[in-house]
């Protein structure tokens, strides 16, 4: 059995809903392409598709090959293009994972400036705060904001983002005067959920390196509820710069002992090793690298340094 073939029959019934529909499409017959679906099925010793006189549905496990089988024939393509010489313009689906605020306050417009040029692209953009399997969920690239990277991704440090103490007006003309590390012990602190040190506050400056036990009444495993929470005055908090620049920018935030500050932060580019990367991935990742850096917030890395949570 053609294995190419099979797949590609496969992944065109599930697209068009019909079997009718793709043996009109490949100049075939009906009966011929259920049986190449059939032997498919046979071959991978799982049903794929639930037939009926009106209808076709996948099945989970179909789903799942589907999405497997789509980029395989999707890479097979530029594969053979690439051969002959016929690779021109980049096309097709690119599916990008990144953390859900850095993708909704500074990604969003860069991938929107991306598709603007280039047309031929489509770009599923995922956004979570969760370290997604890239081969597994199907991701050609993802964007991490983190020092423990997978073993078996690639990885590729594009910008750096400073980490310094921030909370609102409000919050600093309730509270007691801030004026050396030490006295944030006394202060409600608000950090990310699960930090990597617990409840430990980490500052380098004129004195060296302190760290601070702080009192965390709330935690949260979202980037966007922390900028709200500082807005509202509800506490302090150590921040990556990308995260409160405008907020600082407009006086909404102001800097805590400014010439203290935490490691800082590393962005970096993921893909699967063990991919054929596309040329829609590459001219993505050679875009954000170029761009990212230049975001406010961000700066170009520094390679001197180890990457740090």
């Amino acid at each position: 059995m053609d294995q190419i073939k099979a797949c590609r029959s496969f992944v065109r019934a599930v697209e068009l809903g019909s079997l009718s529909a793709v043996a009109r499409e490949q100049h075939s017959t009906q009966p011929t392409i259920s049986k190449t679906i059939a032997a498919l099925e046979k071959q991978l010793g799982v049903r794929l598709l639930e037939r009926s006189t009106t209808s076709l549905t996948t099945t989970e496990q179909g789903k799942r090959f589907y999405e497997r089988a789509k980029r395989v024939l999707e890479e097979f393509s530029e594969a053979v293009s690439d051969a002959r010489g016929l690779t021109e313009k980049p096309t097709g689906l690119l599916r990008v994972n990144a953390p859900l605020g850095l993708g909704q306050l500074r990604l969003n417009a860069l991938v929107l400036e991306f598709l603007e040029l280039y047309p031929e692209i489509e770009v599923e953009l995922i956004l979570n705060d969760r370290f997604v399997d890239l081969v597994e969920d199907g991701v050609d690239v993802a964007l991490r904001l983190a020092g423990s990277l997978p073993p078996n991704m690639i990885a590729r440090k594009i910008a750096s983002a400073q980490r310094y103490l921030v909370a609102a007006p409000a919050y600093l003309a309730r509270h007691p005067e801030i004026r050396r590390p030490e006295d944030l012990a006394s202060h409600r602190y608000i950090g990310f959920a699960r930090p990597a040190n617990g409840e430990v506050t980490q500052l380098s400056g004129p004195g060296g390196t302190v760290q601070i036990a702080t009192r965390s009444g709330y935690l949260v495993n979202s980037s966007l509820a922390i900028r709200e929470s500082f807005l509202m005055g509800a506490g302090l908090g150590i921040c990556p710069s990308w995260l409160v620049h405008d907020l600082l920018e407009s006086g909404q935030l102001q800097r805590i002992l400014p010439a203290w500050s935490a490691a800082g932060q590393e962005a970096s580019l993921l893909y699967p090793s063990r991919r054929y990367q596309s040329l829609r991935t590459t001219i993505f990742m050679n875009f954000m690298t170029e761009r990212i850096p230049q975001l406010p917030g961000f700066a170009a890395p520094d390679f001197g340094r180890p990457v740090r949570p």
